[in-house]
């Protein structure tokens, strides 16, 4: 089964250079725009239940206050135990109030490199419990390092 990757952010550039960058990479992306989950036009809830990400990238924009209460509500209740990959323009203010139990795998700062996403999101699939019960279930081995093959080949 195809990791899925849900990306939310406050810009529709930025979704869309990560959405073709992860799906390049052999990924399934789905996005979701921070605002629209503030505003109530995208239900939170019912997006993960959807899509059943394995990892989310979640961006830490200005407001950064009111960014990280949405962070906070999704890792709390929608989305708990399940590994992050953050962005932000202040990656150090955002690294100060992370807690290091928290299941967050890397906080990168803009601007980022395409390949550090990458990485992470590699990363970050390897402790999912989506992917840890996908593979137990089909008995076989995932080989994330295979989706660099894949990209490299396209």
């Amino acid at each position: 089964m195809t990791p899925v990757v849900a990306v939310i952010n406050t810009s529709p550039d930025t979704v869309e250079m990560l959405s073709y960058w992860l799906e390049a990479a052999g990924l399934v992306v789905v996005s979701g725009m921070s605002h629209d989950i503030r505003t109530g036009r995208l239900d939170l809830t019912e997006f993960i239940n959807a899509h059943q990400p394995d990892v989310i990238v979640y961006d830490i924009a200005p407001p950064y206050e009111r960014n990280w209460r949405l962070f906070e509500h999704l890792r709390e209740t929608v989305f708990p135990d399940h590994p992050y990959v953050l962005t932000s323009t202040n990656a150090a203010l955002v690294k100060r109030h992370i807690d290091p139990a928290l299941n967050i795998l890397e906080v990168l700062e803009k601007p980022y490199s395409l390949d550090a996403i990458l990485q992470a999101v590699q990363t970050a699939l390897e402790r999912s419990p989506n992917r840890q019960a996908a593979t137990r279930r089909a008995g076989v081995d995932i080989h994330l390092n295979d989706l660099d093959d894949q990209r490299r080949n396209r």
